[in-house]
This record gives C-alpha cells, structure tokens and sequence, in this order.
C-alpha cells in the first residue's frame, strides 16, 4: 500500500514538475516570439532607414558634384573677372598717359601760340620763318662742309709747298689713329691698312707697324681712299716682314 501511496506521489509530482516546466517552456517560446517580433520590426526599421541614408547619400553626392561643378565655373568666371579687372586697369592707366601727354601737348601748343601772338606774327608767316631757318641751316652746314674741305685742300697746299722748303715737314696724324694691316707684299715693301680719308689718314704720314707689342717696320703713306689707305715701308725701317692683322698706329700723333 505504501508503495502504491509513493507511486501516486511521484507520478503527481512528475505531472506536476512537467506542467511547470511546460509553463516555463511556454513563456520562452512566448518571449522569443515577441523578441522575434521585434527585432524583425526593428530590421525592416533598420533596412528602411537605411534605404533612405543612401537615397539620401545618393541625392547628397548628387547635391555635393552640382556644387563642385557650380564651383569650379565660379572659380572660373572669378579669374576671367580679375583678368578683366587688370586690363581694364592697365588700358585706364595707358589713357590717363595719353591723356596726359595730350594735355602737356596742347598746353605747349598754347604756349607757343601765345608767344606767337605776343610777337606780333601771324602763323603763315611763323610757317615762312621756319623754311628760312631751315634753309639757312642747309646753306650753313653746307658750307661748314665746303670750308673742312678747304682746309683740307689748303694743308696740303701747304704741306706741298713745305716739301721744297730745307726742312721736311712733319705730317701730323690724330692721335686716336689705330688701324690693322689687311694686305701685306713683302716683295714690294707695300701694306693696305683699313684706315684712310674717312679717319684722318693724310699724305705722306708716316705709320708704326707693331705685332704682340713689338715694332714690325715703319711705313709711309702714298695713297688714301675714305676707309683704306696705300702705305709703303720705308728703308732701313723693317725689323721683321709685315703680317696681316699687324697693329697700326701714327708715327707722329697729333696733340689733342
């Protein structure tokens, strides 16, 4: 009987600890459902909040190229502006010169007008009084010409008359006289210098022919043309041949 009694006992204790435990299960499956639920809710939450961030991130690069673009063209029209801004300043500073040189211009103009006028002279005759000027210019240089080359003539003149005088005369060169010997004939004792009429080279002046520093000869000129002349080396003068590219200067330079 007594074990009977324990049977009962334990099966009832074993319905009861399985109700229990069915209960409990229960709960969890509950729970789990609902936090199944939820977090199922809060992924399609999730998933739809993040669709939108990359609509949202989409439009904003979208937004962010337009801009970059609509930046770069400001940027652009920002430097056209300031090239425009330096040339307009630079043609306004060319107008102001010109504009002031203008001005000067007309205020000497005015000037000279008055002088003009306080002369008593009309402008046709201002006009006329300029040609003569600038004919007498003419006539004055023209004969500046005539008397250097009278004076040319009377030196030598001169000088030919001195030749048959007891005394040789000294023919005096001008003492920046410096040349090179361009042709040399060592047959013939003759030189070609590349200095003539147009230099002050004159007949019969006598020249030093010199290399490295050293005297070559001594020559004697007999022929003159404007930028060459004909020198021939004189006896007892030549210490060594001629060259080409030898050194010339005057034998007797004049005084400055």
């Amino acid at each position: 009987m007594l074990i009977r009694i324990s049977l009962i006992f334990a099966i009832l204790a074993g319905l009861a600890a399985g109700a229990l435990n069915f209960v409990t299960v229960k709960q969890k499956v509950t729970t789990l459902q609902t936090n199944l639920k939820t977090e199922t809710a809060g992924r399609a939450t999730a998933e739809n909040s993040l669709r939108t961030t990359k609509k949202n991130l989409e439009n904003t690069t979208t937004q962010l190229t337009q801009t970059n673009f609509a930046l770069v063209l400001s940027w652009t029209e920002r430097d056209k502006a300031f090239a425009d801004r330096d040339t307009a300043v630079k043609r306004a500073g060319d107008l102001s010169e010109k504009l002031a040189k203008t001005t000067k211009e007309r205020d000497d103009a005015k000037d000279e007008l008055a002088a003009y006028q306080s002369a008593g002279l009309t402008p046709a005759q201002v006009a006329a009084l300029g040609k003569d000027l600038k004919a007498a210019q003419e006539n004055l240089a023209g004969a500046h010409d005539e008397n250097v080359l009278l004076g040319k003539k009377i030196d030598k003149l001169k000088y030919e008359l001195a030749k048959y005088g007891p005394v040789k005369p000294t023919v005096f060169l001008p003492d920046t006289l410096k040349g090179q010997v361009v042709v040399a004939d060592p047959k013939w004792d003759f030189v070609v210098v590349n200095v003539g009429d147009a230099q002050g080279v004159k007949q019969d002046g006598e020249l030093l022919i010199s290399r490295g520093g050293k005297l070559v000869a001594k020559a004697i000129v007999t022929s003159i043309q404007k930028d060459r002349c004909i020198a021939n080396v004189m006896p007892g003068w030549k210490l060594a041949e001629v060259l080409e590219g030898d050194q010339v200067i005057p034998a007797h330079p004049a005084s400055s």
